[in-house]
């Protein structure tokens, strides 16, 4: 009996390229005028295709990708966004934000303190 050969990782359908970064963009909708408010509202789709266009502009895209995500639970300090796997959560982005958190976070692993937002315990 004949025993398959190996097939290198980049041809193993079971595997997939390892990201350095992962980052949700919260396109959460909620109704006009509810309490908490909503991402979407508060331009994250640009946010995110800003993004996408800065990783893009510098060769990124390859170890860092960009997606919408649902709901992150902090839409009070939308548009919120969540870099991993640090787990560095920012609020109150703003697509003139993005080239700085792009630059020192994602290419100089140093996280952008003026949007950082905190966990706290429940």
């Amino acid at each position: 009996m004949e025993t398959p050969e190996a097939k290198p990782a980049s041809q193993d359908p079971r595997t997939i390229k390892k990201l350095t970064h992962h980052v949700f963009v919260c396109l959460n909708e909620r109704p006009a005028g509810h309490v908490r408010g909503c991402c979407k509202s508060k331009n994250s789709e640009a946010i995110l295709q800003e993004l996408k266009s800065q990783l893009a502009a510098r060769g990124m895209t390859a170890d860092i990708r960009a997606q919408k995500s649902g709901c992150l639970d902090i839409c009070e300090h939308g548009p919120a966004l969540v870099v991993y796997p640090e787990g560095v959560w920012y609020g109150r982005v703003q697509v003139s934000d993005v080239s700085e958190i792009v630059e020192s976070h994602l290419q100089h692993g140093k996280p952008v303190e003026r949007l950082r937002l905190e966990p706290r315990a429940r």
